[in-house]
């Protein structure tokens, strides 16, 4: 298999997912070399790189699926959503990922709650952000590619879809 991939590869999604050691793509779904192409960052916090790399997967490789997979107990949006009630500053570059997803933080509940329903709102906010960037929109608009988010969710194993 491995040398067969030598010459290219076709992968026929793209998994953009959190840092997470937890949820590796690959295994999540089930797939195997030069199945997915996989975009990782912490919280699925989008950057010029992390657009860049789907742009990439899309523009040239011909990627006709993105997934935005966020996962139960992401310690990223534990950090953000900690950040902001406390006020503390994150060291380093860790405050710019907790600023990032900052948009996302759900007001209405509270405690474990709050980072489990920001967990989904910030894959919601991430796939519509995506679907707005011009070169992807108008892939969808072709009916060439689709931007899903879905939900890993740790103590089951289990994906489910995100609207």
């Amino acid at each position: 298999m491995r040398h067969s991939l030598v010459s290219g590869q076709t992968p026929f999604a793209l998994i953009l997912g959190c840092i997470d050691s937890r949820v590796p793509p690959e295994l999540v779904f089930d797939q195997g070399l030069g199945d997915l192409m996989t975009v990782r960052s912490a919280g699925e916090v989008l950057d010029e790189a992390v657009l860049g790399s789907i742009a990439y997967g899309v523009l040239e490789l011909g990627i006709p699926l993105v997934v935005v997979l966020g996962h139960q107990a992401c310690g990223a949006v534990a950090a953000a959503v900690h950040a902001e009630e406390t006020g503390e500053h994150l060291p380093a570059h860790i405050q710019y990922v907790a600023d990032q997803i900052k948009p996302a933080i759900v007001h209405s509940q509270h405690g474990d709650a709050r980072v489990d329903a920001t967990v989904s709102a910030q894959v919601r906010l991430v796939r519509s952000r995506l679907a707005r960037e011009r070169d992807l929109a108008a892939k969808v608009a072709a009916g060439e590619l689709e931007i899903v988010g879905a939900r890993y969710e740790l103590s089951t194993q289990l994906v489910h879809r995100i609207s």
